[in-house]
């Protein structure tokens, strides 16, 4: 085995040591090093998680690795809770092999039994991130060409998913999109909670939770005996479209506030924040300006429209989405085989 990857601290007073883990990669159990957190930049973190970019340097043409593990300051009770999420994510990820989604590379555990996910590395943010970015330059809704970009990539990631691998996502948004560059490569991430469906695109374990995220859940989510479908997906990736023109999370745009006043921020945000209304809103579709947009974006709204039908069974499936998209055929009229409107 090659030595390990050397790293320089420049600005710690103590220097970590490397962690050795044991891996098992696809090609079967090569011994990897995993460095120390420290060593490694920082590209993002979620609930529990934090993901940073790991630089194989003296590897020849060795692409980076984005490597996911439990954050040290995770409250203990919640740390199994994690550890198996990312356990599952790991078995989930490592069956796929799809363009646009985040590919396998390891599955590591240190010594102190902790557990880290290496992944292809998709891009230097998430969605989420360029939208944040876009926001507080003042800037609105992305051009409608990247956000057709986003649709048709994303639709295509989650078509391998529902038809090939029978796979509900269950956590789709813009948090879950990783962009490479200026919109060259678009991957969905975080696979996690991931559902497995039946043959009829339901759910197939009736005791499975769907996990999702509050804003983007679609309304059988949220009420009793619901049933979760392929179309749940569908929803949340409505509202990621929608978060590309808006530049705001769902059902949470009456807490903008371009106040630079931090204290006052805060302050009026709590005033503002209607929770009665935020809980009647879920599960709808939120309200868009088209006429702001302007003609461009089309194609865009609509396919927004018709993703965020309340009624599951009126949206339509990932491979019509796709189909549609790449024929360039009319998103809410026939033919009737591209989308059904029932």
């Amino acid at each position: 085995m090659a030595s390990p990857t050397k790293f320089i601290d420049e600005g710690a007073i103590k220097t970590p040591k490397n962690s050795r883990v044991k891996s098992f990669l696809s090609s079967g159990g090569t011994p990897i090093t995993i460095p120390a957190s420290p060593f490694m930049k920082k590209l993002g973190c979620g609930t529990g998680v934090n993901v940073y970019l790991m630089d194989r340097m003296g590897k020849l043409n060795a692409s980076p690795w984005a490597v996911k593990k439990i954050n040290s300051r995770c409250a203990s009770l919640q740390v199994a809770i994690y550890q198996k999420r990312l356990n599952e994510e790991a078995k989930v990820l490592k069956g796929i092999n799809h363009p646009n989604i985040v590919g396998f590379r390891a599955f590591a555990m240190s010594k102190d039994g902790s557990n880290c996910l290496a992944m292809e590395y998709g891009g230097e943010q998430s969605l989420n991130d360029l939208i944040e970015e876009r926001r507080k330059d003042g800037l609105k809704a992305f051009p409608a060409a990247n956000i057709e970009k986003v649709a048709l990539h994303v639709a295509r990631g989650l078509q391998y998913l529902h038809n090939e691998k029978k796979l509900l996502h269950g956590d789709m948004k813009s948090c879950n999109v990783v962009i490479k560059g200026d919109f060259e490569t678009v991957k969905i991430c975080d696979v996690g909670v991931a559902l497995q469906l039946d043959e009829n695109m339901r759910v197939s374990d009736s005791k499975a939770e769907y996990i999702g995220t509050e804003p983007w859940k679609p309304k059988e989510a949220m009420q009793e005996g619901g049933e979760i479908t392929d179309k749940a997906d569908i929803f949340a990736y409505g509202l990621t479209l929608w978060e590309m023109m808006s530049l705001a999370m769902p059902h949470l745009e009456m807490l903008d506030d371009d106040d630079d006043d931090e204290e006052e921020e805060e302050n009026s945000m709590e005033e503002s924040f209607d929770e009665d209304g935020y809980y009647e809103r879920l599960g709808t579709r939120p309200a868009v300006d088209a006429e702001a947009l302007g003609g461009s974006y089309r194609r865009v709204l609509e396919l927004f429209y018709l993703c965020t039908e309340e009624d599951a069974k009126r949206r339509p499936s990932a491979a019509q989405i796709v189909q549609a998209l790449e024929s360039n055929a009319p998103l809410d009229k026939t033919p009737s085989e591209v989308i059904v409107i029932d």
